[in-house]
C-alpha cells in the first residue's frame, strides 16, 4: 500500500491557513456564475425548450457522422442523432424554431428532403415547451432531492455540523458546473443534469473520507487545536484524493478525447466536475468545520498517548 502514496504520509501542507484563497476562488465563482445567469442566461436544448423528433429507418445501416453533417447544414439549430437497434434506425430530434404550425410543416419537409427517399419514418412528433418545462421542474427536485438525501446522511453518521459544511460544498459544486454552461455557452440538456448529480456525488465521496479522519483524530487526539487537526486529517488522506481523481481523470480525459462530439460534450463538465469536487472537499467543506461548534470531549486519551496513537493511525493509513 505504501507504494501508491504518491503524497508522503507526513506532508504538513497548511489546508486552514490558505481558506482565505481558498474561500475567495469559491466566492468568485458563484458570483461569475450568478452574474452570467442574469445577463447571459441558460443556453436551454431541445430536451427543455421543446422541438421535433423523427424516428426513421433506414434500409441500409446510415453513416451518423455523415448524417450529422448534413443535419448541421441545414441550420435549424441544435440536432441530435441516435442510432438503436441494429443501427439502421435513427432518432432525430431538432429544435423548434417557430411555433406556427405551416413553419413546423416546412422544417419537418426540410428534414425530409436532406435524408433522401430511401427512408421509412417510423414516428414523427412534436415535444411543445411545455414538456420542457415540466423537465426543468423535475431535474430542479432532483437535484434538490438528492442533496436532501446527502444532508440527511451525514447528519446521522456525523454531526449537524458536518452535514452543513458537506452541503455547502455541493451546492459550491452545482453552482460551479452550472457556470461552466452559462459563461461558456454550453447548451443545458439532459446530460447536464446527470454531470451534476455525477459530480456530486463524486464530491460527496472526498468529503466523507476527510470528515470520516476528522472524526477519527478528534477521538485521538482531544487536546489537538482544531485547525491542526483539520490540517492533519487532510494531509493524511491526500494521497488516496489525489490517486482517486487521477484515475479518474484519465478514464473521463479519454472519453473527452477519443469518444467522438456527442460524449465529449457529456464527459466535459463531468472533467470539470471532478476538479471542483476535489478542491471543494480539501479547501471548503473541511476548513469550514473551524466555524462550527464540534463537539469535542477534552480528556486522558484512551489507549494509549497521542504519540501512540499516531503511529497506529500511520500504520493503518
Amino acid at each position: 500500500m505504501a507504494l501508491l502514496k504518491i503524497i508522503p504520509y507526513n506532508t504538513t501542507i497548511d489546508f486552514v491557513k490558505l481558506r482565505v484563497v481558498s474561500f475567495s476562488i469559491s466566492i468568485l465563482i458563484v458570483l461569475a456564475t450568478l452574474f452570467s445567469l442574469s445577463t447571459k442566461g441558460i443556453n436551454y436544448g431541445i430536451d427543455f425548450l421543446g422541438g421535433y423528433i423523427l424516428e426513421v429507418r433506414f434500409h441500409e445501416k446510415p453513416d451518423v457522422a455523415q448524417l450529422r453533417e448534413k443535419m448541421n447544414a441545414l441550420h435549424m439549430g441544435e440536432v441530435s442523432l441516435q442510432s438503436f437497434g441494429d443501427g439502421s434506425d435513427i432518432l432525430i430530434r431538432f429544435e423548434r424554431k417557430d411555433e406556427t404550425e405551416e413553419s413546423q410543416s416546412k422544417a419537418i419537409a426540410k428534414v425530409k428532403e436532406a435524408l433522401g427517399p430511401n427512408v421509412d419514418y417510423r414516428r414523427i412528433e412534436t415535444v411543445g415547451p411545455k414538456v420542457g418545462s415540466d423537465l426543468v421542474h423535475n431535474s430542479l427536485k432532483a437535484v434538490g432531492f438528492a442533496l436532501m438525501a446527502m444532508l440527511a446522511y451525514i447528519a446521522l453518521r456525523f454531526e449537524w455540523q458536518f452535514a452543513v459544511c458537506a452541503i455547502v460544498a455541493l451546492i459550491h459544486d452545482c453552482i460551479a458546473i452550472l457556470g461552466l454552461f452559462t459563461l461558456f455557452g454550453f447548451e443545458f440538456k439532459e446530460t447536464a443534469i446527470i454531470a451534476i448529480l455525477i459530480t456530486a456525488g463524486y464530491s460527496i465521496n472526498d468529503t466523507i473520507v476527510i470528515f470520516d479522519r476528522i472524526r477519527e483524530n478528534i477521538r485521538k487526539f482531544r487536546k489537538m487545536p482544531l485547525p491542526e487537526l483539520i490540517n492533519k486529517s487532510i494531509n493524511e488522506t491526500l494521497s488516496r484524493t489525489i490517486l482517486t481523481a487521477s484515475t479518474t481523470l484519465l478514464a473521463v480525459m479519454a472519453l473527452y478525447f477519443m469518444g467522438g462530439n456527442v460524449i465529449s460534450e457529456f464527459s466535459l463538465p463531468i472533467l470539470i466536475g471532478i476538479l471542483i469536487g476535489s478542491f471543494s472537499s480539501i479547501c471548503l467543506a473541511s476548513p469550514l468545520l473551524l466555524y462550527l461548534n464540534i463537539k469535542r470531549n477534552d480528556g486522558k486519551k484512551e489507549g494509549g498517548s497521542e504519540h501512540q496513537q499516531e503511529q497506529v493511525s500511520k500504520n493503518i493509513g
